[in-house]
């Protein structure tokens, strides 16, 4: 296998012409680069020089070996400039998949400070539901994903910061009602992967809701409350992005469980903890 410590010897001959001025140029004694190149040349099994005079000349296959030699030690080189980059987070990227209130409340906040502290990292926003961002994160589409459970059931192959509680809200006309008040209403829910949570706080307060809309849009939810046409949950991350003044909120006694999760071995890479710990500082602020 090729040394690239002699590749940079071959390349400084090609380049200066002599041995006296490539060893000049990378600060090595001469004996040294002449050590370099009989190494090499015994590696290649070819005879790299030709002593001419008082000096010396590539051969053929020594002008060969010199050009692939710059080629090798720029793009090794560059490697070596890039992870140093990276590692001192003056460039790369960070991939975030999240969901919606989470994109429109937190991660705005952590992103400006990334943006500032460190404007070479690249960052990308995904607006993803909790399940399909931790598929993403698992296929390697992105680095981390910002998702919610109403427990502490993470699943076991995620490495997961907790960042704070998202209190949930009932939405209706009234203040003060409970769960249990609006039992013969007409709940607005979300689609059938949304809504379970719904489904559980009322079994648990004692009963099966009536679903008469579906809509996973805060939007929609709100403004269907505001008609009169039925009630519904929203989570306070939601309600800080969008909440309608002709509608009440009741807090319930139930909480979303926000986290960042990662996947893989520890470390994670340094732009992705660069952005957890952006996203920790915002969620303070939020909690």
């Amino acid at each position: 296998m090729l040394d690239i410590v002699r590749l940079r010897v071959i390349a400084a001959i090609a380049e200066h012409g002599s041995v006296t001025k490539a060893a000049k140029h990378l600060h090595y004694a001469q004996p040294s680069v002449s050590h370099h190149l009989a190494r090499l040349e015994a590696e290649t099994g070819a005879r790299l020089v030709q002593r001419v005079g008082r000096g010396i000349r590539l051969t053929p296959e020594g002008e060969m070996l010199a050009r692939r030699a710059v080629e090798i030690i720029g793009r090794v080189d560059a490697a070596e400039a890039e992870l140093e980059a990276m590692a001192g987070l003056r460039a790369g990227r960070v991939r975030i998949a999240g969901f919606q209130s989470a994109l429109s409340t937190i991660v705005p906040e952590a992103a400006a400070a990334m943006r500032r502290d460190h404007p070479g990292i690249e960052l990308r926003l995904v607006d993803a539901h909790p399940v399909a961002a931790l598929a993403m994160l698992r296929e390697g589409d992105v680095d981390a994903a910002i998702v919610f459970r109403y427990d502490d059931d993470l699943p076991s192959d995620v490495r997961g910061v907790h960042l704070f509680d998202d209190p949930m809200f009932l939405v209706g006309l009234e203040p003060g009602l409970g769960l249990l008040d609006h039992r013969d209403s007409a709940w607005i829910a979300g689609c059938e992967r949304c809504r379970e949570e719904l489904l559980d706080a009322c079994g648990k307060a004692g009963f099966t809701p009536e679903i008469a809309y579906t809509s996973d849009e805060i939007i929609v939810q709100q403004a269907l409350v505001a008609a009169g046409l039925g009630v519904t949950t929203n989570p306070g991350l939601a309600l800080l992005t969008h909440r309608r003044d002709d509608i009440a909120v009741t807090p319930i006694d139930r909480v979303r469980r926000i986290h960042i999760v990662t996947y893989g071995e520890p470390p994670d890479p340094p732009a992705t903890t660069a952005f957890i710990g952006a996203l920790r500082d915002a969620a303070r602020r939020f909690a």
